[in-house]
């Protein structure tokens, strides 16, 4: 499985975190650049969007929302904490 995460300047133990949990690729794009998202597209073998949102503004998670719908991914809305995501994974039954 792949994940992307959107937001968080730096992912510290989250990255393998979810790497034991099963997602083999994690592309990560910090938010801060808006430039980044200008044309924005979740790439095709994509799973899930991961998105902290306590570091991201309005406009990048709009693009986030809008693309993952067009994509037909699921997105996936956690604050940075491993608690908080785990909890958000396993609701969505990634988790084991």
């Amino acid at each position: 499985m792949s994940l992307m995460i959107v937001g968080a300047d730096n992912l510290g133990s989250i990255r393998d975190n979810v790497k034991n949990l099963g997602f083999e690729e994690i592309i990560h794009l910090d938010g801060r650049n808006k430039s980044k998202f200008r044309n924005f597209e979740i790439p095709a073998e994509t799973d899930f969007v991961l998105v902290m949102t306590d570091y991201i503004n309005h406009a990048v998670m709009r693009k986030v929302k809008k693309a993952a719908k067009a994509s037909e991914v699921s997105v996936i809305y956690a604050r940075r904490s491993w608690a908080s995501i785990y909890k958000k994974l396993e609701r969505r039954a990634v988790v084991n």
